[in-house]
């Protein structure tokens, strides 16, 4: 019913990282829109993480804190208990890019099976980066991810109803197959043409790079076919050497 705010879960899951782990907090406690259903899932940190989170547990809807198997098992924790109309996970050190940006979102449109928008990259001391280096498409359907993650997971809301749990057989990249799922049961995708996210870069090790770039392509070969997949990782591999060369230049 139109007038009616959807209330939006937002799903943050943390492990030993007392460093971010406010800055995220505060994201989206201060958020002006009113219906949100904040939980947090804690892989039972013992850094002082916990007790920050306790710091603000009025704000905090549902808090679980127990040993996960990885990132993904603690994701499905957060999903299997939201009760909101729509989903979004802003995990330890990412952040809504203002305080009135849920409101902004939802003020796009009314009843999108996904919202999405841009995000910004800050280092691990704040900075702000700029834009990530996949730009979000101007639209997108589930075929869209052929050429890589172009939205990020900070920057979209989906409806609940058409979440299905992450499948775990991925560690690294099982968000990708994620959102390709829900995108194929999407009737109504929308742009809203403004940052909605930050996200801080982080290093990956070259061993996860590895094994993050293997699952990828598997996600992508059973999407898309295996001959596009070869095709489009060649077309990935040239604009990433583009960009690197580019950037390594711009340095110089």
């Amino acid at each position: 019913m139109i007038g009616v705010k959807p209330t939006l879960s937002v799903i943050t899951v943390v492990f030993n990282n007392a460093r971010d782990i406010e800055r995220t907090l505060l994201s989206v406690i201060n958020q002006t829109y009113p219906a949100i259903e904040y939980i947090v899932i804690d892989g039972q940190s013992t850094d002082g993480t916990l007790e920050i989170i306790q710091h603000h547990k009025d704000r905090v809807a549902k808090l679980v804190s127990e040993k996960d198997n990885g990132i993904y098992d603690a994701m499905n924790k957060g999903l299997a208990i939201a009760t909101g109309d729509y989903v979004i996970f802003m995990n330890s050190a990412d952040e809504f890019y203002a305080n009135n940006t849920v409101e902004q979102v939802f003020a796009t449109t009314h009843d999108a099976d996904i919202y999405y928008g841009e995000t910004e990259m800050i280092n691990e001391a704040g900075e702000i980066l700029g834009q990530r280096r996949h730009k979000a498409p101007e639209y997108f359907n589930w075929r869209s991810f052929n050429y890589g993650m172009n939205v990020s997971h900070q920057a979209i809301y989906i409806r609940k109803s058409i979440t299905e749990p992450f499948d775990r057989r991925y560690q690294l990249s099982a968000d990708i197959d994620w959102i390709i799922r829900a995108a194929k049961k999407a009737k109504k995708i929308v742009n809203v043409n403004q940052y909605v996210a930050r996200y801080q870069v982080g290093g990956m090790s070259k061993a996860k790079h590895r094994q993050s770039l293997f699952e990828r392509f598997d996600i992508m070969k059973r999407y898309y076919g295996l001959v596009p997949t070869v095709l489009n990782h060649a077309v990935i591999a040239f604009k990433l050497g583009k960009y690197w060369l580019k950037n390594r230049r711009t340095n110089d």
